[in-house]
């Protein structure tokens, strides 16, 4: 992979900056749309475009899997050129003009772009310990490498965070032979997602399958002792571990739009063209707050949301330089989905926990659907192993808008067999 852009052109038709999913969508769409454009893909990890959501699932769970599949782009990985895109990796921007239309990049080189797409994520939001190769915040294919190395059959992991990384990472590792401790600053696994019923129930399964859980608390230091840390929770009791991972969060890569001028109110605020307010520059994934069809102003951090939004996104860069065809507007509602051992779900909008909830399960609790409801109007739908329901859930959040519901209305709306 080209990550000094040798050879390479210093200005393009199309730049993206991003090097992930919503980076390689957009990437095929501006190809299927224009064939000769310039395009380069500017990313600032070692590694170029994969599938993120298998540092958390795929990878520790099927023996099949490997991560070079994770790539997204058409091209042999490791040439420096895919889907015609010179893509160029270690490259960090540290600056935009949008006047002049170029990047400056880390390494003070600068490039060039006519259309230029804002694809830069998110990063994991960090804990106050001790610089550590054994301390993980856990985010990248690098990160994954890192742990894959450390959490081996019998050695022991304390994962920080009950939220949607910490419980992934947390059931993945058990499943791997490794002695797994909870710290979370929740009573429960995923409470702030799931009513508390199911909630308690996640927790018991995570104990029952090894797992320690410690809730309503946090890591509150760490110390390196020789192969191992010490790391201390809120009560002061301390938790011997091979490697500690922080899933706690994430936060939107805006500071370089911010400082461009770009408008940025947690995340870049985009239109219905997922154009920014600065011209010819679009955002696209993690990093973009857009208008949600169904549900209004949001940021959406899940893989789904940035294939739909990097198509739209790269789609509409397309048009705008070979004036062909119409530019399109983002109206798609993302979905995600997540396995935690034996359980698995999809989702469609907001679970929050906080909010009012209507719950509709099979006798046994073995599947079921919950509403997330705000005065009438539903706000989420979580389908607990209920599958190739999330069109149907789409749905219903539409007909609340109009129509506020009722839990009588809402119990069997959805199959549950």
């Amino acid at each position: 992979m080209d990550s000094t852009g040798t050879g390479a052109h210093s200005t393009y038709d199309y730049v993206i900056v991003g090097a992930g999913v919503a980076a390689a969508s957009a990437a095929k769409a501006i190809r299927e749309h224009d064939a000769d454009g310039t395009l380069a893909i500017l990313g600032r990890e070692p590694d170029g475009p994969y599938y993120r959501p298998d540092l958390s699932k795929t990878l520790w769970l099927d023996g099949e899997a490997q991560l070079d599949n994770g790539w997204l782009l058409d091209g042999e990985a490791g040439t420096g050129s895919q889907d015609g895109a010179d893509v160029r990796t270690g490259a960090s921007v540290t600056a935009i003009d949008t006047s002049a239309k170029t990047l400056t990049l880390a390494d003070t080189s600068t490039v060039g772009y006519e259309y230029l797409l804002l694809a830069t994520g998110s990063q994991p939001r960090e804990l106050d310990l001790p610089a550590s190769d054994r301390i993980i915040h856990f985010r990248t294919v690098e990160d994954y490498r890192h742990l894959r190395a450390q959490a081996k059959p019998g050695s022991r992991a304390v994962v920080v965070g009950g939220g949607y990384i910490g419980a992934e990472i947390s059931s993945a590792l058990a499943q791997n032979d490794v002695s797994v401790t909870m710290l979370m600053r929740g009573a429960t696994v995923q409470g702030h997602m799931f009513p508390a019923r199911l909630a308690e129930t996640v927790t018991q399964t995570y104990r029952d399958r090894g797992v320690t859980v410690v809730g309503e608390s946090a890591a509150y230091g760490a110390s390196e002792r020789d192969d191992h840390l010490i790391v201390a929770d809120a009560s002061g009791e301390t938790h011997t571990a091979e490697v500690v991972v922080v899933g706690v969060g994430v936060t939107p890569n805006d500071q370089v739009a911010r400082a461009a001028g770009i408008t940025v109110d947690d995340g870049i605020i985009v239109d219905r063209r997922l154009a920014t307010n600065a011209p010819d520059v679009w955002a696209a994934g993690d990093v973009a707050r857009y208008e949600d069809a169904l549900l209004g102003d949001r940021r959406v951090e899940h893989v789904d949301s940035a294939e739909h939004m990097g198509a739209v996104a790269g789609r509409n860069m397309a048009v705008a330089r070979t004036r062909k065809g119409d530019p399109e507007s983002y109206t798609y509602t993302p979905i995600f989905w997540s396995d935690l051992f034996d359980y698995g779900y999809e989702a469609v909008g907001d679970l929050d926990s906080s909010l009012e909830t209507v719950e509709d399960f099979t006798d046994d609790g073995s599947a079921g659907v919950v509403y997330f409801l705000d005065t009438g109007r539903v706000r989420g739908v979580l389908l607990w192993n209920v599958w190739d329901s999330t069109d149907k859930a789409k749905q219903i959040i539409e007909q609340s808008t109009a129509e506020p519901l009722d839990a009588a209305e809402l119990k069997g709306r959805i199959s549950l067999g």
